[in-house]
């Protein structure tokens, strides 16, 4: 992983590695276990200023903006080819940061070089469409044109693959870039500027700019030559940046977590329902955005269903990035944990019934890391804390439903609607629901599946300023994927002892 100190650079400014401006620092630390993984710039306003004039500068000379979108598909392509060879020191460099378990992040790259592969393939292939007029006395065409400059914050929960999302469909349009990925994970937005660095992306084209989001945040969001905000994070957040984008009135594109339902009807795999609500929840211990927080589950199958929950529930193995034997790995912070700790003594405070977890494990191996027990909170009620707000945390909360529109009713009744999934063996009533659902994404006996190609957005306050359509409608349209698994079965992520 890239190392620096008060003399190295690790902001990427214009085509130059350069320390922040005033020469701070930041320490990244491991969650797992404490120990010093980094020293980086710690940028402010004035470098994200710096580097906004840059992109500014690179997008109005209109050589790369109106080059070759094909030259931009193989950039793009020769980035994916970096990143497969590199695979082994981009995920050892995530793992580092976020604590995560070594296999998920050998994952997540591959899914990081899809995404660049891709997008490198698309690049140039809908330039536009002719309109007919009516007329053969004139000619009307529509035609796609880069935003501009487009400021990128990101989260530190999959740091290099929120990236991607929002670096390779950018370069594939033409647009120039600044991009401030989270203090806590920086390793491999580093790791990748280098990687986009030796694919050939022109000075000015993509800047990077470590810091907080108070300081480098900020300006991107409310400086005048910035076009796009796109932010992935937490609903407060969002609406900041959405107020501080107003008066400039630029694009605003905003993915701000779920609060996801899980439906299994009574009619579901037994099996295949309990091994997904775990790998739902408790993946990556619960710090993703679409993760199925909420189960939400019929009458008659509640008290068998939650009962083997939670008894694999107590067999999942805690550890760090490099533990073979671990599952699932530690909070990103302190402060995360203690923030976890609060929603689940809360959500006991108001009648939840806690069957196991909500507190850290006991041990030695454990002290110096921010861990904290699988958690299941049982007869959850409506309207109450535990199913409004996200612990963003591995805490599953259970509710009950008696019928179809019961269901519905329930797993729609939040302020939310990013992701959701309905179990159940019958393919109609799969349809039904998932077409009720007012959710960006649903799953049919599946979670978490993603593809590049499709839409991902929210619903309601999940999200708002993803395309949802080229022409027509588009704008007062909601874009839903629906995904459905043609032959569920345990995929046995949390394996029982």
């Amino acid at each position: 992983m890239p190392q620096a100190d008060n003399s190295a650079a690790t902001c990427y400014i214009d085509g130059k590695w350069v320390p922040a401006a005033d020469g701070r620092t930041r320490q990244i630390h491991c969650p797992a276990d404490g120990q010093l993984v980094a020293t980086v710039s710690e940028g402010g306003r004035a470098d994200a200023e710096q580097a906004v004039a840059a992109a500014r500068r690179a997008f109005d000379e209109g050589t790369w903006s109106t080059g070759s979108a094909w030259d931009r598909g193989d950039l793009l392509l020769r980035v994916a080819d970096i990143l497969v060879r590199d695979k082994d020191e981009f995920a050892r460099a995530e793992s580092l940061d976020t604590g995560k378990r070594l296999v998920e992040s050998e994952y997540d790259m591959d899914d990081i070089a899809a995404c660049f592969r891709y997008f490198g393939k698309i690049a140039g292939t809908d330039a536009g469409s002719l309109v007919d007029t009516g007329t053969p006395d004139a000619i009307s065409r529509v035609q796609y044109e880069p935003v501009g400059v487009c400021g990128m914050i990101t989260p530190w929960n999959f740091p290099l693959l929120q990236v991607a999302w929002k670096v390779a469909p950018a370069i594939a349009a033409g647009d120039t870039f600044i991009l401030k990925p989270s203090e806590l994970t920086p390793a491999t937005a580093i790791l990748l500027m280098r990687a986009l660095e030796e694919a050939g992306l022109p000075a000015g084209v993509g800047n990077l700019v470590l810091g907080s989001g108070s300081e480098v945040g900020s300006v991107l969001a409310e400086h005048p030559d910035v076009d796009l905000i796109s932010f992935t994070g937490g609903l407060h957040t969002g609406r900041k940046i959405s107020a501080m984008a107003a008066p400039t009135v630029k694009k605003v594109a905003l993915e701000l977590g779920g609060k996801n339902p899980n439906v299994v009807f009574a009619d579901a795999d037994f099996d295949t329902a309990v091994d997904f609500a775990l790998t739902a929840i408790f993946l990556h211990s619960g710090q993703v955005c679409s993760a199925g927080a909420r189960l939400i589950v019929q009458d008659e199958l509640h008290d068998a269903l939650v009962d083997e929950i939670v008894r694999r529930a107590e067999q999942i193995r805690i550890g760090g990035p490099f533990d073979d034997d671990a599952e699932t790995g530690p909070l990103i912070s302190a402060a995360h944990l203690q923030k976890v700790d609060d929603y689940v003594q809360k959500a006991v405070s108001e009648g939840a019934v806690l069957r196991t977890g909500g507190e850290r494990p006991e041990g030695e191996r454990y002290a110096n890391g921010h861990y904290y027990l699988p958690t299941v909170l049982d007869e959850v009620k409506q309207g109450s804390y535990a199913v409004t707000e996200e612990s963003f945390g591995p805490v599953l909360t259970v509710e009950r439903f008696t019928d179809e529109d019961d269901a519905i009713r329930i797993a729609n009744d939040t302020h939310y609607g990013l992701a959701g999934a309905v179990f159940t063996g019958d393919p109609a009533k799969a349809q039904r629901v998932a077409n009720r659902l007012r959710h960006g994404t649903v799953w049919i006996n599946d979670f978490h599946p993603y593809l590049p190609q499709a839409e991902w957005g929210g619903f309601k306050q999940s999200g708002i300023g993803r395309e949802l359509g080229r022409a027509g409608l588009g704008e007062y349209q909601e874009a839903k994927h629906v995904y459905q698994n043609l032959r569920p079965g345990p995929q046995n992520w949390f394996s029982a002892k």
